[in-house]
């Protein structure tokens, strides 16, 4: 589809979130992958206030913000939804994709711990996430969030977990402590494992040596900023 582009990283969780919902519906599109570290002027002109990714470039006019992105493209491609029908249901999944954005802020800090102190705070704070994910939304043990069938909020939380894996790989922790959270690893086990995702799942092996490299080279810049 010629009029549709994505403007993206493909190992940042918030880029995964858009292509697997473009997949999804079975949607064509453009693909550009931008470099982290000198951004294309076509990006910074569409998304001039945050210059960030992704940004989904439809008809030449630019949507920003991933959940915003994948809500637009639910609504424009109504085939396999990703939001309920039901208006209760569907902002109870509002709700939680909310929360998930409110676990971001976990990302810098458990990139940038150098520390024991700092990572166990950091690891605290993403367990503490993760247990209110366990007891209020997979009590019931359902295959997914949405049920029997992937919606929002597995696009929503699947991203993170999967970036929080890596870092995780990377700081040699383990995240998703099957003894802490018996049900969200089915439940990540379940949603790696759906056809559409599983096959465009980042590499384990190529995206543990690129957050790798961006948290070294970024804890450098940091490191010389401060000195």
């Amino acid at each position: 589809m010629a009029d549709l582009k994505l403007h993206g990283f493909w190992y940042s969780p918030f880029t995964m979130r858009v292509v697997w919902t473009l997949k999804l519906k079975g949607i064509s599109y453009e693909n550009i992958e931008e470099d982290r570290y000198n951004k294309s002027p076509q990006l910074l002109e569409y998304n001039p206030v945050h210059k960030k990714t992704p940004v989904l470039v439809h008809g030449g006019k630019p949507i920003c913000e991933s959940m915003v992105i994948v809500e637009y493209i639910d609504e424009l491609w109504p085939q396999n939804p990703l939001l309920p029908h039901d208006s209760y249901e569907r902002a109870q999944a509002r709700f939680w994709v909310a929360y998930a954005e409110q676990m971001v802020p976990v990302i810098p800090a458990l990139i940038f711990s150098t520390n024991a102190e700092e990572k166990g705070k950091a690891l605290e704070k993403l367990w503490e996430h993760l247990k209110v994910l366990e007891d209020h939304c997979l009590a019931d043990k359902r295959k997914f969030f949405g049920g029997d069938k992937l919606n929002i909020v597995d696009i929503a939380f699947g991203s993170l977990v999967t970036l929080f894996i890596t870092i995780g790989d990377v700081k040699q922790e383990e995240i998703l402590v099957a003894e802490k959270f018996p049900l969200l690893h089915v439940w990540f086990d379940n949603f790696k494992n759906a056809p559409v995702i599983k096959e465009n799942f980042p590499d384990r092996e190529k995206m543990l040596a690129t957050i790798k490299a961006i948290m070294e080279k970024d804890l450098m810049e940091m490191r010389l900023a401060s000195s």
